[in-house]
């Protein structure tokens, strides 16, 4: 046996996680030889603090134990992150698009099309800081648009996320892009509205793991996949926790249009549904519990209210339908013998509905039904009793918020807010737009209209606000600066986004970014940003699920080609603009900045500043007192007049007095929850004439080999066969499609399909498994753009580019990213070459996607 190699350095520690906030995945140890990095480890907790010092913590039931590691759970991801530091499409150095001249023409047609240029620093953040003065003489400060809320790496000096907000704030103002609720959407739009939970309309988590390891019978896995989603943010912690549930004998159903990876392992029984049509199944449900009279009808008459109106729609008496496991099989394609099945069995248990971060269920149109549904389920059968109400599959402590941890109780939440430079969450410019509708924003010169800000810790009360753009003596956006360039391949419409971002008014668009991917195809300036390898920086770990620790994160590696730090990035703009030291908060250099954030971390009192520089990291034990935290929503069943909800009413609202007032004549979005397959703001469903064309629901997961848009470079997970389809050199973004369907259309596995509507044109690699029910494709979201024709057909498999523009329903502005209507058919490739010969002549490796010096002039 050869000798291992002898690491040259093997002290640093990294937080390796691809959020999009200031909170980070499981910690690992870098290994690195010669300065190249040759391995991630999993982080050891007793590498420098002894075990009792962080009170290790047991859970025992059932004859079972379920403890905490003594390590990390690393993902897939965090060990093949290194491929992402070396990756060949890294930008080199900063760039400029050849046919824009900021003293001349500036051709925002061309964008997606005109290749870019070398240029200096000293050039690129001159003509950064040219354009921010020429904006704020011109405009008004507020014609710059900070779009820094997207899918990025986490970080807390160096990071994306805003960073660029902290210098705008100092030189006058700007425009703010709001994340809208993203994964939650159907939750936040929808059960804030029922149960009023915070911060997205999730349940209470505390203390879940115990009660269920202790009482639950039944877990329904209800539209999405609990393994693939956390692995981005907290490694394999839900694997674990799902493998127990199986040793624990819980019964685990999946129900999903797909074979998820989780269902693959865990579901003792799969029913598939039709995507779009949950509610359908749901009422159902509700249907023959209320007709076998086997609902907890006592827990309703001191729980909740409204639950005549709910029930007189439910048997039919409101519109004349009663929602019967017929009338459901005809919509959702699941036959009424097993949905009355499986409510006959939940009737009998304690039951759990998980999920992790958000699935297709939650993010379709009207996905608010679905949503309020699933509470008003739990409610019939008693929720907050022992065993039963929703479980979020993996660590959830966010926005500082205790009751998000379905774990045992930490001594404290760590926070780096001191040292954060992102967007600071807490502050809100007098001009803002939701994310979901910038396109229309700018497309749209008459101005637009919306509800609620639609941050996603907002109260239920803000979606009752109205809001305009543009505010009364404001500009309209005339200059775009991202730090988070994924728009168009995580959002809904991104050709719509291409067309906004091609509009004449926009005369400016500067992104930074590793990688040169996505929505750096349509930048103007494109500055070259670093990863967290390349950086000194501090961290702070929340999601691992066994312990919170705090990270003084070393440099690993030296800066990738000419790349700086995206807090740099900023920081040489703000040079020009004479804003340097405000923007570095009073701080000298990084170290400083690291202080402040461990001064203000909460873990100060616990450990000095100098054992903490030290070891380069504390680990903050468990609280003593952890097991006496009552779980999830128990202390609301034993006593909902001394603990009640946030509600009008205080109580489960079956029927929302609320928006009846507010909202009159919204059937999008009635008082009490209904089966919506279409109306005026969407016709994604096969029951609308609209399917005759495209017949086919398009399913789009969190991906299983991606974060997002992240990491759909790295050459280890691209030979995995689910992760591309290889035809003629080309890897495909897989477009899984089922046999049936398959033969009717006379397509073969491997095939090169294009899945379309009028929005445009995706291909893939059609992967033909019966993993799949009929009726549906699935394509992942998130795949990197390679655009044939930019904004009409893409090679890259990325179909948010042919989600619906439209947002949740008319009065909620939340993305639709899931079981919209395609066509699906074999493309004639060849057919394309000989139209878009320019497109197929890039320069491309399977192994990487790689086509970086194709867009570069001079670049061989």
């Amino acid at each position: 046996m050869s000798e291992k190699p002898k690491i040259k350095d093997s002290s640093h520690i990294k937080s390796l996680g691809f959020n999009s906030f200031a909170i980070a995945a499981s910690s690992s140890s870098i290994d690195v030889k010669d300065g190249k990095i040759v391995r991630t480890r999993p982080f050891d907790y007793d590498q420098a603090y002894e075990p009792e010092q962080r009170n290790p913590w047991k859970i025992e039931a059932r004859g079972k134990v379920y403890e905490a590691e003594h390590r990390t759970l690393l993902s897939p991801f965090s060990v093949a992150y290194k491929k992402r530091a070396y990756s060949p499409n890294r930008i080199p150095y900063p760039l400029k698009r050849v046919d824009w001249d900021p003293q001349g023409e500036r051709n925002p047609q061309n964008r997606g099309k005109s290749k870019f240029e070398r240029i200096s620093w000293d050039e690129a953040t001159t003509i950064i800081a040219d354009e921010l003065v020429r904006m704020k003489e011109t405009y008004g400060p507020a014609a710059v648009l900070v779009q820094g809320d997207g899918h990025g790496e986490t970080k807390l000096i160096h990071g994306p996320h805003g960073c660029q907000s902290r210098l705008l704030q100092l030189f006058g103002g700007y425009t703010l892009q709001v994340r809208q609720p993203d994964s939650w959407e159907g939750w936040y739009w929808g059960s804030k509205h029922v149960w009023a939970q915070n911060p997205v309309g999730q349940m209470r988590q505390t203390n879940m793991l115990k009660d269920m390891f202790e009482y639950t019978d039944l877990m329904l896995c209800w539209g999405c996949d609990q393994e693939t989603t956390p692995w981005g943010w907290g490694g394999q912690y839900s694997a674990k926790v799902a493998r127990h549930f199986r040793d624990l004998g819980v019964h685990v159903i999946f129900i999903c249009p797909d074979l998820n990876y989780a269902a693959a392992i865990h579901a003792d029984k799969w029913i598939p549904v039709l995507p779009n049509t949950d509610a359908a199944l749901q009422l159902a449900i509700a249907y023959t519990w209320i007709v076998e009279d086997t609902f907890d009808k006592d827990y309703l008459d001191t729980h909740a209210v409204g639950f005549e109106q709910f029930k007189d729609y439910v048997i039919g008496l409101e519109d004349g339908v009663p929602k019967t496991p017929k009338w459901a099989e005809e919509r959702c394609g699941v036959p009424a013998r097993v949905i009355k099945a499986l409510a006959r069995e939940w009737s009998k248990k304690a039951t759990i509905i998980s999920h992790c971060n958000g699935g297709g269920l939650i993010r379709s149109a009207y996905s608010h039904e679905p949503g309020r549904l699933e509470v008003l389920l739990l409610a019939m059968q008693g929720l907050g009793k022992h065993g039963s109400g929703q479980f979020i599959y993996f660590q959830w402590q966010i926005f500082g918020i205790e009751h998000t941890n379905p774990g045992p109780r930490s001594a404290c939440i760590p926070t780096g807010d001191a040292c954060y430079t992102g967007l600071d969450f807490g502050y809100l410019p007098p001009q803002f737009i939701p994310k979901t509708l910038i396109p229309k924003a700018i497309l749209n010169k008459e101005g637009i209209d919306w509800k609620g800000v639609t941050y996603c810790y907002m109260p239920a009360e803000d979606q009752y606000n109205d809001f305009h753009f543009p505010l009364e003596g404001y500009p309209r956006i005339h200059m775009i600066w991202t730090d988070t360039p994924c728009w168009t391949t995580c959002w809904n419409g991104g050709n719509e986004y291409i067309e906004a971002m091609r509009d004449d008014e926009i005369e400016t668009i500067v992104a930074q970014h590793p990688w040169f991917e996505n929505d750096c195809l349509f930048a103007d300036i494109i500055l070259p940003s670093n990863t967290k390898f390349e950086e000194e920086d501090f961290d702070v770990d929340l999601q691992s699920g066994f312990y919170n620790h705090i990270v003084y994160e070393t440099q690993c590696i030296e800066p990738v080609g000419e790349s700086k730090s995206d807090f740099e990035c900023v920081l040489e703009v703000a040079k020009k603009l004479g804003l340097a030291d405000q923007l570095m908060k009073g701080c000298q250099n990084y170290e400083e900045m690291i202080k402040l954030g461990f001064d203000n971390s909460g873990c100060q009192n616990m450990v000095s500043w100098e054992e903490f520089r030290d070891k380069k990291y504390y680990m903050v034990p468990t609280a003593e007192d952890w097991e006496d935290d009552e779980p999830g929503l128990h202390a609301f069943y034993r006593d909902p007049e001394g603990n009640p909800l946030e509600t009008p009413s205080g109580k489960i609202e079956f029927y929302s007095e609320k928006m009846a007032a507010l909202f009159p004549g919204d059937t999008e979005r009635p008082p009490t929850p209904h089966f919506v397959p279409f109306g005026e703001t969407h016709q994604e469903s096969q029951l609308h004439p609209r399917s005759e064309k495209y017949p086919f629901l398009c399913v789009s997961n969190h991906p299983r080999w991606r974060v997002h848009a992240n990491l759909d470079d790295i050459s280890w997970l691209r030979e995995i066969q689910t992760c591309k389809v290889v035809n003629d050199g080309y890897a495909y973004e897989p477009v899984w499609i089922n046999p049936k369907d398959a033969e009717r259309l006379g397509i073969k596995h491997g095939d090169v399909v294009q899945i379309s509507n009028e929005r445009g044109i995706v291909l893939g690699g059609a992967y033909v498994t019966e993993r799949l029910m009929p009726g549906c494709v699935y394509q992942d979201h998130g795949a990197r753009l390679d655009p044939i024709d930019p904004g009409y057909i893409d090679r890259g498999g990325a179909n948010n580019l042919i989600c619906p523009t439209a947002v949740t329903s008319k009065n909620c502005a939340g993305e639709v990213t899931n079981g919209f209507l395609v066509n699906c058919e074999k493309a004639d490739v060849e057919a394309l070459k000989r139209q878009y010969p320019e497109a197929f002549e890039r320069e491309y490796d399977p192994a990487t996607g790689f086509n970086l010096t194709s867009w570069i002039v001079g670049e061989e």
